[in-house]
């Protein structure tokens, strides 16, 4: 293990020059890096990195993107949601693509499995998760576990398929803005929570964009969840 990558840590001032191996896309606006993979890294399912582009005026742009690949993995793999109306980082990694390089400059992440219980995700928030039910998966412990994972519409669900294999009929879709036959049509509130969740006295797992979060975890308490046991 390369030195100072623990659990709940985080790994400053690292400097990591990680080769684009490949790209493509797994949504409309969602696009895969494969990076190649530094000999004695590794890092913790769910958690993060910062990054910024190897390049001419972005090396100091750093954002936070999260791992989803697993640990033992011979390459990196992120999944980053590409923002086109904007001229910032996203943009400009939509123009980047095999060869270039990114910069890797520490390991971060709060979210951590402990037991299991229910992930709820929004959007690209998704993506810490994905590494955690992969590897969850691949151990033959993601039983039990659920998932409610919130979109915009059909198209912008990040690995649905995948989702489905590993989950089963615990991973609940839902939508806020379309009609999917077969699927439920509706923001995930307060009756939303108390239609799809018997138990309260597990853990929570929750990401995505902050008002959300935030939303959610206030629902959570005052329906009974444990503040020590709702991740985020």
């Amino acid at each position: 293990m390369m030195p100072g990558i623990e659990s709940g840590t985080a790994l400053r001032n690292v400097m990591l020059t990680l080769q684009v191996l490949r790209t493509d896309y797994v949504t409309h606006d969602v696009k895969r890096f494969i990076l190649k993979k530094p000999p004695g890294f590794t890092f913790v399912p769910g958690q993060s990195g910062n990054f910024s582009i190897h390049a001419p005026g972005w090396e100091d742009k750093i954002r936070p993107f999260s791992f989803t690949n697993l640990p033992e993995d011979k390459h990196i793999e992120l999944m980053i949601k590409i923002y086109r109306n904007k001229n910032g980082v996203t943009r400009e990694l939509e123009r980047t693509n095999a060869g270039s390089e990114l910069i890797l400059h520490s390991v971060f992440g709060t979210i951590e499995y402990k037991q299991r219980g229910v992930f709820i995700a929004a959007g690209s928030g998704i993506t810490p998760f994905l590494s955690i039910f992969r590897n969850l998966f691949k151990k033959g412990k993601i039983h039990h576990n659920q998932l409610i994972y919130s979109n915009k519409t059909l198209k912008d669900v990040i690995q649905a398929e995948e989702l489905k294999r590993m989950l089963g009929k615990n991973f609940i879709e839902t939508f806020t803005r379309e009609n999917v036959i077969g699927f439920i049509d509706r923001r995930i509130d307060r009756d939303f929570l108390i239609e799809h969740i018997s138990n309260y006295k597990q853990h929570f797992y929750v990401c995505g964009p902050e008002n959300f979060v935030n939303d959610l975890v206030a629902m959570l308490k005052d329906l009974g969840a444990s503040t020590e046991f709702i991740i985020f």
